[in-house]
């Protein structure tokens, strides 16, 4: 009987090849749910930009029809105020009807300016909300992976 003990070479090999096939499983499971993950996160970022487009476009066209209803009105009252500038029974009355009227047409290009300036921020803003929720999304991703 001999007195050397038995080993088996192929063991440690068998072992480590199981073992790199075990990780190897595991890697490719882990990518492919991030790549699901991803393209979940991109169809998102698809739809986010969709009702981005369309909030901008209802606000836009709401913002026109509203433009239009006030040079309507304003026209109106163009054609109302010329006739009362015919009307001036004196240069005198003419010259301080015509200062009165451009005092009231200043301050009315003042307001509808800001009243624009402010539709468009608040338009902006509700536009881009759907964005901005994405990349707050993904900068939470991005936090849990680091």
């Amino acid at each position: 009987m001999s007195t050397f003990p038995t080993f088996d070479f192929a063991a440690p090999f068998q072992s480590m090849f199981a073992d790199f096939q075990e990780k190897s499983k595991a890697a490719y499971e882990k990518s492919t749910a991030a790549m699901g993950d991803y393209s979940e996160f991109a169809k998102g970022n698809v739809e986010a930009m969709v009702e981005a487009s369309k909030i901008f476009a209802t606000g836009l066209q709401e913002l026109t029809s509203t433009f239009v209803a006030d040079s309507r009105a304003g026209f109106e009252t163009l054609t109302a105020e010329v006739k009362e500038l015919a009307a001036a029974k004196s240069p005198t009355d003419f010259l301080k009807l015509q200062n009165d009227l451009a005092k009231k047409h200043f301050d009315e290009a003042v307001a509808a300016a800001s009243k624009s300036s402010e539709a468009l921020v608040k338009l902006s803003t509700e536009a881009a909300k759907p964005i901005t929720t994405r990349v707050s999304l993904a900068v939470e991703k991005i936090k849990t992976a680091a």
